[in-house]
């Protein structure tokens, strides 16, 4: 589908990417990642042609969909569910040039194409994906000028999936949606058909989705077959043996050296000397571990305060008088709580949240909180909220007014501020480091509370796990609304529902709630039924007889092929598991170790395609045996 070859790119003189190289072939999933900074949105423009190499091939299959999310929104009178249905140009095209044609020969060819292309499902496909998106039917039928531009990117993002190009490339997909429509995309791209390339720093979507990684690093791209997980245990044990090699090289060196040393200016010991001079100069280093220093999140311990810091007894809020967003809210929360907000985008969390950081009053009820709480209120706006022309360092030094200069820099470099970072305009620094910045800021108050508003939009892998680390550590009480499974699972013990106007808890963990999640998108995606049922009593009318067989028959037909794909399923399920058992066994055999690391790599890579596609097929079977239960009890 896709072939970069020796690839290399400059970028204001700097030398971004040098011969890198990378095959897709067509059907794969890639998950591209890598250092914020590295080249992966770059690769994407020059993969689009938005921009141009300096050197190098990329080559896609000829007469292939290329599709990317649009640089501009859909923001015109049409309706949301309209939008999307534009996006498939051929569609649309095929659609228009029906209503003038006048050629039979010509009709019959749009109308097989039509066909082809499963047209007449079209609007159906549309509104499933607006809805997984969180749009509900009415919100489908409102003009895409009617909603912010947050909500529009999602359009977009839909026009772009029902598009269902050959090679879809996504960016950063999940930064503009909630957990929610993550999930649902999660799900999505999992059953994607088409070959895509996906950059995202979402530990659960690179695991759950793609079956290869690609990782842009020091100017090359390398290749690893598997999911983010297997990446890291392959990349992590590479690292360790090409550390290893370092060292017992470097330990030969020495010796070498130190013979040459001792014995060069001797007649006796010449000869020798040489010869290990002449194994000196031979001997080729060992690639350099560069693994780049990777940020830490320390926030100071605050000090202690009775619970509870926070307490609400029958609060409402909202943005207009006499109109609540919430309401009935009767919580509280202590120096220990480790709470994420769940619930759809527009449902309050971030009013919430306002309401707790005292950016909101409340309209009725009471807000009660310790007289000496500190809060550190970490939001996206924030972010643009800061002085564009000072440095780092300056924003830092006001906060640490008697701080010696050393004791400034040293604080930021504990937050990934290289010294030469320190000095350089906020205006100029990535999304990543002015969010670490804020999360710099925030420590240095010491914050009883931390509530952070989807803290890890711009943060890359390691951030984020340097961020769970630092919370983990951290004393005090955290409210999280995040889109990302993963930061939730190892950071919240309690969850809150936001939802119906108000918030409860929830009864289960991050699991439980994805499983609800999908349950609801799965339902709401083949719609309701009729409760009335077609005779209006509540019930469906009961056939007799000969109607009554032709309709079992009937219905027995329909459900041949699912029960056939599900028998299928099974079967490649257990050869998968012998499969992955024998590898498995072959690995543990003592005489394995004696064949070579190649050996024992090729092992390990062959378990990890096998691990990528026995969780796929479960998943498939999975939910073609609900489907078909469902049916079966319809």
């Amino acid at each position: 589908m896709l072939q970069i070859k020796d690839l290399t790119y400059r970028i204001a003189g700097r030398l971004l990417l040098e011969n890198a190289s990378l095959h897709v072939p067509k059907g794969h999933k890639v998950g591209l990642i890598g250092r914020n900074g590295t080249g992966k949105s770059t690769l994407l423009k020059l993969i689009t042609k938005e921009i141009q190499q300096d050197d190098g091939t990329i080559e896609l299959r000829n007469g292939a969909r290329l599709g990317v999310l649009p640089q501009e929104a859909p923001s015109g009178p049409e309706s949301l569910l309209e939008a999307v249905l534009a996006a498939d140009l051929e569609r649309a095209a095929l659609m228009d040039e029906a209503e003038t044609a006048t050629d039979s020969h010509r009709i019959s060819e749009i109308h097989v194409r039509l066909a082809d292309i499963d047209a007449h499902t079209a609007e159906a496909r549309a509104a499933k994906i607006l809805s997984g998106l969180g749009f509900d039917h009415e919100a489908q039928q409102r003009s895409c000028s009617s909603f912010s531009g947050g909500w529009r990117t999602r359009v977009a993002l839909a026009g772009t999936l029902f598009a269902e190009p050959d090679l879809l490339l996504l960016d950063e997909p999940s930064n503009y949606l909630d957990l929610e429509a993550t999930l649902w995309l999660e799900s999505f791209l999992r059953n994607y058909q088409q070959t895509l390339i996906i950059v995202s720093h979402d530990r659960d979507l690179l695991n759950n989705v793609v079956t290869t990684i690609a990782h842009l690093d020091q100017k090359k791209i390398t290749k690893y077959t598997g999911n983010y997980d297997f990446y890291e245990k392959t990349r992590r044990e590479q690292l360790e043996l090409l550390s290893g090699m370092q060292r017992k090289q470097e330990a030969q060196r020495k010796h070498l050296q130190s013979f040459v040393d001792r014995f060069r200016a001797k007649a006796t010991k010449a000869r020798q000397a040489q010869s290990r001079v002449k194994m000196l100069e031979k001997m080729k280093p060992v690639a350099a571990v560069m693994e780049e220093h990777t940020a830490t999140f320390n926030f100071p311990a605050p000090d202690m305060l009775a619970p509870p810091i926070i307490a609400l007894e029958d609060c409402a809020v909202g943005y207009e008088e006499n109109v609540s967003i919430l309401s009935h809210l009767n919580l509280r929360i202590d120096m220990d709580d480790r709470i994420a907000l769940l619930g759809s985008n527009g449902n309050g969390k971030s009013t919430f949240a306002k309401l707790l950081a005292s950016r909101l009053q409340p309209q009725s009820g009471s807000l009660r909180k310790s007289g000496k709480l500190k809060i550190g209120f970490f939001a996206q706006h924030q972010l643009d909220e800061m002085s564009a022309e000072e440095t780092a360092y300056q924003h830092l030094a006001r906060k640490m007014e008697n701080a010696r200069e050393s004791q400034v820099r040293a604080r930021l470099g504990q937050f990934g501020f290289s010294r030469d970072k320190t000095d350089v305009a906020v205006r100029k620094l990535s999304g990543g480091e002015k969010a670490r910045l804020n999360f710099c800021l925030l420590a240095q108050e010491k914050p009883h509370l931390l509530i952070l508003d989807e803290p890890t939009n711009h943060l890359d892998v390691d951030s984020r796990e340097a961020l769970i680390q630092g919370l983990n550590d951290y004393e005090g009480a955290v409210l999280l609304i995040s889109h990302d499974p993963h930061l939730v699972s190892l950071v919240a013990d309690r969850l809150w529902l936001v939802g119906n106007g108000g918030v409860s808890p929830f009864d289960g963990d991050i699991e439980d709630y994805k499983k609800q999640v999908l349950e609801a998108a799965r339902l709401g995606a083949t719609g309701r039924k009729n409760e009335a049922g077609e005779n209006g009593t509540g019930h469906k009318p009961r056939l007799k007889g000969k109607e009554a067989r032709k309709a079992r028959a009937a219905a027995r037909a329909a459900l041949a092929p699912k029960r056939q794909q599900v028998n299928k399923l099974e079967k490649a399920i257990q050869e998968l598991e012998a499969k992955q058992q024998r590898l498995e066994t072959e690995l543990a055999k003592p005489e394995t170790y004696d064949k070579g690391a190649d050996y024992q790599a090729r092992l390990n890579d062959e378990i990890g395609q096998v691990k990528v596609r026995l969780s796929a097929t479960e998943d498939e079977w999975m939910h073609l045996h609900e489907e078909l239960e469902a049916l079966e009890q319809s």
